[in-house]
């Protein structure tokens, strides 16, 4: 008997993430979202297509019980509510909504409804905690915890040389919202976009890195002195968003224009999203680099991990896409393998004590040609 898999949001993510498991016999798939237009872009016939407005609890939880599981792909500002309601109506949930709460809170009510949640499983966070995860359950002690990750355009164009899969707003805050990192055993706040640096990649060249809050749970799960995760950037592009930030673009306060109101960012926003959206066969990539440094036994000891995506020419399937949708579907098979049977909420970096679990979802995403470079050394 299938597996009935509801994916809550027909976005760039959700999409190849339904395609996917819908090539799996093991999965019966439906898309629920509220815009028609984006479940008429999904093309596979045997995917089912709900148009319902995923803020309506009610119906959301009455269409939710002929399902035995759930993926929560809904954008960030709706995400920790979404889960909430999933988690009511006592369903298992692999969830990749990006949203600013503490998944955590919700840890009560998961195992008052004795369901399983694995929360921020995609590329960035997702396998970057699970692979830091795993480097951590390797070591005695661990010393530093260094995440590099971007998504970017192939083809540069000024003057932002950007794209992205997901709406401005999303992006803009990433920008906006103060970045935690761990020093010296310490959660400290630092501004978004600063310590900037340039790193070298092979594939790509040079990039800026620069701060940002995606550490999330990491910050309180896994025992570092440091830890840091920072946005790759092509050179010159925080000079332009901080440009932005300076003079009011990202304001939220409610202005009057023209007998109107709207807010800066709203009007940012606005106008950026044709600037910044990933067309349909525009080309992108993923470069990740996550470095865990620490000692075993009185020695010290790394592990460096890189990732490299492009855009699949024949599935016609942006790298992000790929590398987050892959990440969630794989977590899915996880759900229904028999390794992970834990119930309340669990995130990657507590999967990646797990060598078996790692192996599983690092095998899952090879066959669809998202590969991981290890490299284990001397620190």
């Amino acid at each position: 008997m299938k597996t009935k898999v509801i994916v809550l949001g027909a976005g760039l993510i959700g999409m190849p993430l339904a395609t996917d498991l819908a090539k799996d016999g093991r999965f019966e798939v439906a898309v629920a979202d509220k815009s028609w237009q984006q479940l008429e872009r999904i093309s596979t016939p045997s995917v089912g297509k709900k148009h319902l407005d995923l803020k309506e609890t009610y119906e959301l939880k009455k269409y939710l019980k002929q399902f035995d599981l759930v993926v929560n792909a809904v954008p960030g500002f709706m995400g920790f509510n979404t889960l909430k309601t999933v988690i009511e109506t006592g369903k298992d949930c692999v969830d990749i909504a990006f949203y600013p709460e503490n998944v955590f809170d919700l840890s009560g009510l998961a195992a008052e409804k004795g369901v399983r949640v694995i929360s921020d499983m995609g590329v960035a966070p997702g396998m970057s905690n699970l692979l830091a995860g795993y480097a951590a359950s390797k070591m005695d002690a661990v010393d530093k915890v260094d995440i590099f990750v971007g998504g970017l355009p192939v083809v540069r164009k000024l003057p932002w040389e950007y794209k992205a899969v997901f709406s401005p707003t999303d992006v803009i805050e990433e920008y906006t919202r103060p970045a935690r990192v761990v020093e010296n055993g310490k959660i400290i706040t630092k501004p978004p976009l600063t310590d900037i640096e340039l790193m070298e990649f092979d594939e790509v060249g040079t990039l800026e890195a620069f701060n940002s809050d995606g550490l999330r749970s990491l910050m309180f799960t896994l025992k570092a002195k440091n830890m840091r995760e920072k946005t790759l950037r092509y050179p010159g592009y925080v000079e332009k968003i901080k440009f932005l930030a300076e003079n009011g673009f990202f304001n939220t306060a409610l202005m009057e224009i023209g007998g109107g109101t709207v807010s800066p960012l709203q009007m940012t926003s606005k106008l950026l999203f044709k600037q910044w959206k990933l067309e349909e066969g525009e080309e992108d990539l993923t470069v990740m680099k996550i470095v865990v440094e620490g000692n075993k036994a009185g020695k010290p000891v790394s592990y460096t991990f890189d990732l490299y995506d492009r855009y699949d020419k024949k599935t016609q399937t942006h790298s992000m896409a790929r590398t987050t949708a892959y990440a969630a579907s794989q977590a899915v098979r996880l759900m229904v393998s028999g390794l992970h049977t834990q119930k309340g909420i669990v995130v990657p970096e507590q999967l990646g004590s797990n060598e078996e679990i790692v192996n599983f979802m690092l095998s899952g995403l090879a066959a669809h040609n998202v590969n991981y470079k290890t490299t284990v050394g001397k620190s």
